[in-house]
């Protein structure tokens, strides 16, 4: 259904980003974690989000980038992820995601 939304939204960029970036998060369950789809996902959301200047679903993506790269013990770049979402959330004053962001990135540091 998310593929579907995607192909027929085509023509509505900010859709077509909002539905690949529900298409990240719903390839990174713990229970059906498929990396290689999830990151694939967030980057092409960021790819059609970023010139259009969709600033919440950008750090939306930033904080799945982040958890992401958690699970596959890749650090630095969920540290990264992290931050830049984190930033974001503060200058959009978007303080219902700090807790969530704060707790990925206390992940990051415990390991």
């Amino acid at each position: 259904m998310g593929e579907r939304a995607v192909k027929y939204s085509l023509s509505q960029h900010g859709c077509a980003a909002h539905a690949l970036y529900l298409l990240g998060d719903i390839a990174t369950p713990p229970d059906r974690f498929d990396a290689e789809s999830g990151e694939g996902y967030y980057r092409q959301a960021l790819a059609l989000a970023e010139p259009r200047g969709m600033r919440p679903l950008i750090a939306h993506c930033h904080l799945g980038l982040g958890t992401l790269y958690i699970k596959t013990g890749r650090q630095e770049q969920a540290r990264s992820e992290l931050s830049t979402a984190m930033e974001m959330y503060r200058a959009m004053e978007m303080a219902f995601w700090l807790p969530q962001t704060e707790a990925a990135l206390t992940q990051v540091d415990a390991r």
